[in-house]
């Protein structure tokens, strides 16, 4: 094992922290309003609704989340022209936005699944306890229903997040220099992949730690308010 590699390696991965923090936040911020939206339309008894969202689930948790991507970074240019003629082709060109679309759409549909879990373990008798005191469908939802479903869905959910913080690395693939993009050039540079992996390594499991042990938190926070 070479030192000198390592104490290079160090500082040069902790500069590309902030890429993959932005890539995991931006992805999980966009993903969960969408996973909601996505959970409740399979919720739904109408087929317009919850037959598109459940193409959507099926399609995106049954392909790998590597060929989604390359799918959206390359497969985009192929329609080059019907993009510019929207004005979307200057975001489909650039690998930052491919990579967070396709982190969002992956996280959404894994997300959509663990609040439909969370939704549909709500008491019956809540709700109806709920209407009985005259509250209304959205006050229902907002006051009872979805803080009891992400209750249920937070342990669920974090395992999701962990998984979402590894799936960043992917984004190296099309050009992304993350902790992985990073890992890469210098183990290209020094022809020694083992010591740079170890370190970014480490700062994955750093990350993942620390994401355990918020998820953590938060389910205390919601075991004493419920």
């Amino acid at each position: 094992m070479d030192i000198e590699i390592i104490k290079e390696s160090i500082p040069a991965i902790a500069n590309a922290l902030p890429v993959t923090l932005a890539l995991v936040s931006i992805s999980l911020f966009f993903g969960f309003f969408l996973a909601v939206a996505v959970a409740l339309s399979r919720l739904s008894p109408y087929a317009l609704l919850n037959k598109p969202a459940y193409f959507f689930v099926y399609l995106f948790r049954s392909t790998p989340l590597l060929i989604q991507m390359f799918l959206i970074y390359y497969g985009s240019g192929q329609f080059r022209d019907e993009l510019e003629a929207v004005g979307l082709w200057q975001f489909f060109r650039e690998p930052w936005f491919c990579a967070i679309l396709s982190l969002t759409l992956n996280t959404a549909a894994y997300t959509s699944e663990i609040i439909r879990g969370g939704i549909q373990s709500v008491n019956v008798g809540l709700r109806e306890a709920g209407k009985a005191c005259g509250m209304n469908t959205i006050q229902l939802f907002k006051r009872i229903t979805f803080p009891l479903a992400m209750r249920q869905a937070l342990p669920g959910y974090g395992n999701e997040v962990i998984l979402m913080v590894k799936s960043t690395s992917l984004a190296s693939t099309i050009t992304i220099m993350d902790m992985t993009g990073v890992y890469k050039e210098i183990s290209s540079e020094y022809f020694s992949p083992f010591e740079p992996i170890i370190v970014a390594g480490s700062f994955y499991l750093l990350l993942n730690y620390i994401v355990t042990l918020l998820i953590a938190q938060a389910e205390k926070k919601f075991a004493l308010k419920v």
